[in-house]
């Protein structure tokens, strides 16, 4: 048995793995799913205080209140930045970092540096601190790469303003032993808008592919679930 800890990423909630959670568990591993500060049960938490050191905080506190091990730490999207800092934070307890269709940081960056494309996020911000969710364009676009109608409105309820915060803050990865953490990364291939720029991925860390689009724990759960089970 495997203990998946899945990160959602920006706008997002724990909701989002609601189709990915019960397969997980059914193959018999253990899977939490939270929501960052800000989103989910926790939207009310809101405000422009929130960055990425807070969501940092929330799943490394997780972490050491569930007294985790051996975790298979998932990151989508913006997480990438979240589960990077994690590890940095309680290496010991991580034995893989699965970046999905992630944003995959160096020492010091910035979501921005990491995505320039972000800049024009934090320029249009509303009341100067948040951004609103990315809207809705024709497929193969959709919402974050969902098309069907009734999956974008589901998605859609579950969305919330992205603190400019999380993306201005840097990141520290100055743990050696962070590095050592095996890597997987998992591509979604259809749907990517203009200016989204993937990083070389080294040769000594996997890659995988899924055609579909960004949010493929919607539009793909269970070629997602047999990924993941396969990096454990």
């Amino acid at each position: 048995m495997a203990t998946f800890l899945l990160v959602h990423g920006a706008w997002h909630s724990g909701q989002t793995w609601d189709r990915v959670v019960p397969l997980l568990e059914s193959a018999g591993h253990r899977v939490l799913a939270p929501s960052l500060t800000g989103y989910g049960d926790k939207a009310h938490l809101l405000g422009p205080e929130v960055g990425l050191g807070t969501h940092i905080d929330d799943i490394s506190a997780l972490i050491e209140k569930e007294q985790l091990d051996d975790v298979v730490l998932v990151g989508h999207s913006y997480a990438g930045m979240v589960i990077a800092g994690v590890s940095n934070r309680v290496p010991e307890r991580i034995a893989q970092l699965v970046f999905l269709d992630a944003m995959v940081p160096e020492d010091g960056e910035t979501a921005v540096d990491v995505l320039p494309v972000t800049k024009q996020l934090i320029d249009v911000a509303v009341d100067g601190w948040r951004v609103p969710p990315m809207p809705e364009q024709p497929p193969p676009l959709g919402l974050f790469g969902v098309t069907d109608p009734d999956d974008v409105a589901w998605l859609r309820s579950m969305l919330s303003d992205q603190p400019v915060r999380c993306l201005q803050e840097p990141v520290r990865l100055d743990d050696p032993a962070a590095r050592t953490i095996p890597r997987t990364h998992i591509h979604c291939l259809e749907g990517r808008p203009a200016g989204i720029i993937r990083r070389p991925v080294p040769a000594a860390e996997r890659v995988r592919e899924l055609p579909t689009g960004h949010d493929c724990m919607i539009t793909m759960p269970a070629a997602l679930t047999e990924l993941l089970i396969e990096v454990t």
